[in-house]
């Protein structure tokens, strides 16, 4: 497998004539496409400043100077050019739009490259999610790459909607939107030389692999990176990414809806290693991205936090692109595909024009984008539920809790001794001891596991969502098994989404029809829905800045340390279901 630097390739023939008219320009001796005047470029190599013009023809970067002519002149005004930013690991799905919504979504915020893993869909759809996925990266503004999901389910221990293998995987191998393997978080299989995780290992060790392995250090790192994995999103303090910076893995630095690791990374963001640096969001909904920005904000806030701007914006391009590849892009220079970023105001990454491929982005381009037909609109499969699904037989020992960290995916193992009504554990909303159950909606198993949590801080009613990683089960929280049932009866007919409930009564939703995971309406209309959402959230007492996607992490089980699935709850240390 090569590295893919261009998509799709053109006829010999044709790259000659392109490769002949790029060369005249470059030298001002055959107009460019498109000019960009009256600039200041960043250099993300040295961190000078140059005034200069941009000329650009087609996708590509042809000349860097003075005086330059094309059929399209777009005076910069003096802005200062940066090259597009690259986000290094996301999921579009956990965006809760559609690729094309994301794209229109993210694209202003001067984001030209998104590195996607679509594991969420391949959890519900498998082969037809990934496909999905490819088709739509063909037709986006922005350069969406695709890493093949590698983990699907990622656990024996959770009902998935469907299995993806290596032959499910290789026939997709050499699309020309596919950079390499998605995040590998199945560690114990890459350290237990799993044979079906030695598979899909073996069909990549000629690109890229990209790694998931939260806390791993010692002999296990090295055990893993053996393996041919070569980036991580998953640290979590300085001490972790020192030494995993140190056995060859690049790190990307996180900041999610629910994740946020920039605060605790920032001061690894050096000159000695910003080249082995980028930045990521994994997981970040429209209302954050309305409220704070993507890539942007993050940039602006390192910047802010003294990081050499330097440094900052290097990682977001250059240092992005070359630790997936990405050979063409990361920097303004000849040669090199033109996604530029036109800022307002550097210092605070304020993004005033988006060049994306060579073309200026605007709301007549996005609307020219060949439409797509969603798919998944009938993948919630799930029996409705009574208050009496959620109940737990006491048991003389303390419970094991799941307890939440607000703003990071890592839950704790808690230990609490519970109320016991009529032979079975109780709610106790004034310690925050709710109940937690995931209903499977995949094959109608009937499975539900259920639970205790700490930390939602409800005293009333429940929340429930069919974005539940990474199987996308629908999971739910509540301070009452009423309101639970009700809120899983939602979800149920709304054919997924989110819900929040007092008793019977349903106080907000948001639909996600498109495989349980992402709505069909535009991303404005779902930020307003999200608005609402949190606002009647907070009404029942939670006291968590993000609800849903704090619910959507519970059934997470290859992140530590408790967890819970459709079988139960879930010890990730030990790797096994609780009492098992």
């Amino acid at each position: 497998m090569t590295e893919r630097n261009e998509t799709p390739t053109a006829p010999q023939g044709e790259t000659q004539a392109f490769l002949q008219r790029a060369i005249l320009a470059g030298q001002g001796r055959e107009p460019a496409d498109l000019v960009l005047k009256n600039l200041r470029v960043f250099n993300v190599f040295d961190g000078s400043l140059e005034a200069a013009d941009v000329a650009i023809l087609g996708d590509r970067i042809v000349g860097v100077g003075e005086g330059y002519a094309g059929a399209e002149e777009l005076d910069g005004a003096g802005r200062v050019a940066v090259p597009g930013f690259i986000d290094t690991h996301l999921h579009v799905e956990s965006s809760l739009v559609t690729p094309f919504e994301f794209d229109r979504c993210v694209l202003p915020h001067g984001v030209t490259t998104a590195i996607c893993d679509p594991h969420e869909i391949a959890n519900v759809l498998g082969v037809e999610g990934l496909r999905y996925f490819l088709d739509a990266s063909l037709r986006t503004l922005m350069d969406l790459r695709i890493n093949l999901s590698s983990c699907v389910p990622a656990t024996a221990f959770e009902t998935a909607g469907a299995c993806l293998e290596i032959d499910d995987l290789l026939p997709l191998r050499d699309h020309p939107k596919v950079i390499g393997l998605a995040e590998f978080m199945n560690f114990p299989g890459v350290l237990g030389c799993d044979p079906k995780v030695l598979d899909k290992l073996a069909a990549f060790q000629d690109g890229h692999i990209d790694g998931h392995a939260p806390l791993l250090g010692g002999r296990g790192l090295n055990g893993y990176l053996a393996a041919g994995i070569r980036t991580d999103h998953e640290a979590t303090t300085v001490e972790e990414a020192r030494e995993k910076l140190s056995r060859g893995m690049h790190i990307l630095i996180r900041e999610g809806s629910v994740s946020k690791d920039l605060e605790a990374l920032a001061p690894l963001l050096t000159p000695d290693v910003s080249a082995f640096v980028a930045l990521c969001t994994d997981d970040r909904n429209p209302l954050d991205i309305a409220e704070e920005g993507h890539l942007d904000s993050m940039i602006r806030r390192l910047i802010a936090k003294g990081i050499r701007p330097l440094d900052v914006y290097r990682a977001a391009s250059w240092s992005a692109a070359n630790a997936f590849g990405l050979k063409d892009r990361g920097l303004i220079a000849p040669g090199r595909r033109a996604d530029i970023v036109l800022l307002d105001d550097f210092m605070d990454c304020r993004v005033a024009e988006v060049i994306s491929g060579g073309r200026v982005v605007s709301d007549d381009l996005f609307a020219a984008r060949e439409p797509l037909a969603p798919v998944g609109l009938n993948s919630v499969h799930a029996d409705p539920v009574t208050p009496s699904s959620f109940d737990v037989p006491a048991t003389n020992a303390p419970a094991r809790v799941i307890g939440v960290v607000p703003g990071r995916i890592i839950t704790e193992d808690l230990s609490a001794t519970l109320p016991v009504r009529e032979g079975l554990a109780g709610i106790d909303v004034e310690r925050d001891f709710l109940k937690v159950a995931v209903v499977e909606r995949h094959k109608r198993t009937g499975h539900v596991g259920k639970g205790f949590v700490s930390g939602f801080g409800l005293k009333e009613g429940a929340i429930a969502s069919s974005v539940g990683h990474d199987s996308h089960n629908i999971c739910v929280v509540g301070a009452d098994e009423v309101a639970m049932a009700a809120a899983v009866n939602r979800v149920i007919a709304l054919k997924g989404g989110f819900v929040v409930t007092r008793g019977e009564k349903v106080l907000s939703e948001l639909a996600l029809p498109l495989a349980g995971l992402m709505s069909l309406q535009p991303f404005e209309e779902v930020r307003h829905r999200l608005e609402d959402l949190r606002a009647a959230a907070v009404s029942l007492g939670c006291v968590l800045p993000e609800p849903f996607l704090q619910v959507a992490f519970l059934p997470l089980p290859v992140i530590p340390h408790l967890k819970i699935t459709d079988f139960g709850l879930f010890d990730v240390n030990q790797f096994q279901l609780v009492g098992t």
